[in-house]
């Protein structure tokens, strides 16, 4: 199973940018559909966005789609989330997740197998 660390998190005001960066090590990175996921205090988590194993194809939530950008470096075994005109509502716990199934856009937590441990971003108004 691939392991995952994310970086990149922090304290932002609203409007600002913040870039996340997931690192996997384990196995092949390219073999792996990847996503991200989100976690607001009180709520569940929900879908931020996804890529597959060659960064051809990406979905977003409603939400961020157009302001939150995914991509990958199979090279360096990375995937990001740029994220701009952040706004309040995005302040949660983001976290990487990994599926074996390289072709998929995974949009659902059941269809990840690894997860990472999650990164704090906050934006204040």
């Amino acid at each position: 199973q691939v392991q995952l660390v994310e970086s990149g998190g922090g304290l932002v005001q609203a409007g600002g940018s913040l870039r996340l960066s997931c690192a996997a090590s384990g196995r092949t990175f390219s073999n792996y559909a990847m996503g991200w996921f989100r976690q607001a205090p009180g709520k569940e988590r929900e879908f931020v966005a996804a890529i597959i194993w060659n960064g051809a194809i990406t979905s977003y939530a409603d939400s961020v789609r157009g302001r939150f950008t995914i991509s990958r470096d199979n090279a360096k075994n990375s995937v990001y989330l740029q994220m701009t005109s952040l706004k309040p509502e995005d302040t949660a716990i983001y976290y990487c997740a990994g599926a074996w199934a390289p072709r998929v856009l995974a949009r659902t937590e059941r269809e990840y197998d690894a997860w990472g441990q999650g990164t704090q971003v906050t934006v204040s108004s």
